[in-house]
């Protein structure tokens, strides 16, 4: 009998990604849903008796969908595919009542582990289905970005005792003289600190910008404090959350490329200025700059921060390359 196989995530690269990992013998029926509204829907329609669901996304994130699954008590099986690995997000989704919870990019041998366990398809069989389905370049950054996202609010998360929440990341190419214009938008009306790093590997080049806000640095202190960290300066709480942040987030693109990102040593260009006021030696060098940004705050406290990768024009052509590989 065909099982109707939901698979919810606002990612196009990562429902194609989902759908190749699923078994190849698995007498099954996708169907695909861009956020929790249209999964809802698609539960109540019968179309997802088994339910691989995003946590990240608009309109109605994934664990939204779950409180509306138990509330309204509908038939599906739900497994979480997240980005967001975060010791607190399992817990939550599995209290919410997920079946289980995969990290991003799901394996297909991890996968199929899963539906043995619980019953849902016991043949030995690991995916890499034929999936006809386009992906945009800008969904596959998107995604990209994302998963790389999750890793470093992870470690975040398990070094302040926090949980930490990431919205989705924002991909843009930007003219020559734009990424400032950028920044200070996205940071409009705060005095911020930034720490810059270098990074370069296989064709890919570029710099890391960590921005934090003023208006963090007393409850980054309240935590450091109770996590028995001791007191320190701004400058040092600057370095250390760069530390935690852009080496992580930079692995995350780095492992899902299959290569490796050697790192300058961080640089502060400037503490307590206005956003407007950032600089960026690409910016000054490129003609066009791809950009990922990446938003983070802290649950329960007022620490907000945030990551810019910029990658240098010269950078696109291979960017573009190992995008499509795994979009494959």
């Amino acid at each position: 009998m065909t099982i109707p196989v939901q698979i919810c995530d606002d990612s196009g690269f990562a429902r194609k990604q989902m759908a190749r990992a699923l078994p190849e013998n698995w007498d099954i029926e996708i169907h695909y849903s861009a956020n929790g509204e249209e999964c809802i829907q698609a539960v109540k329609d019968g179309k997802a008796d088994v339910l691989f669901l995003d946590l990240n996304m608009p309109v109605m994130d994934g664990y939204e969908v779950l409180r509306l699954v138990r509330e309204l008590d509908l038939p599906t099986m739900i497994i979480v595919v997240s980005g967001d690995v975060q010791p607190e997000a399992y817990e939550r989704v599995i209290a919410l009542g997920a079946m289980d919870f995969i990290k991003k990019p799901a394996s297909p041998e991890k996968i199929s582990a899963i539906l043995k366990q619980y019953g849902i398809h016991d043949q030995d069989s690991v995916g890499n289905r034929e999936v006809d389905m386009e992906v945009s370049i800008w969904d596959s950054y998107q995604e990209i970005a994302n998963v790389a996202m999750g890793q470093a609010a992870e470690l975040l998360a398990k070094m302040m005792g926090v949980f930490v929440q990431a919205p989705i990341p924002k991909i843009s190419l930007s003219q020559k003289g734009q990424i400032r214009e950028a920044i200070s938008q996205m940071n409009e009306g705060e005095q911020v600190s930034v720490v810059s790093q270098g990074f370069i590997g296989k064709g890919i080049a570029g710099e890391a910008l960590l921005i934090l806000t003023d208006s963090s640095y007393k409850d980054i202190s309240k935590i450091a404090s109770l996590q028995g960290l001791g007191e320190s300066s701004d400058l040092d709480t600057l370095l250390g959350l760069a530390s935690l942040m852009i080496g992580p987030c930079l692995n995350g693109i780095a492992s899902q490329f299959d290569i490796h990102f050697s790192l300058g040593h961080p640089v502060i260009i400037g503490t307590h200025m206005n956003a407007s006021n950032i600089s960026s030696n690409i910016d000054e060098q490129d003609k066009q700059i791809l950009t990922m940004h990446m938003a983070y705050t802290i649950e329960n406290h007022d620490i907000s921060c945030s990551l810019a990768l910029l990658f240098t024009g010269d950078s696109i052509e291979s960017l573009n390359h190992f995008a499509a590989l795994l979009a494959e």
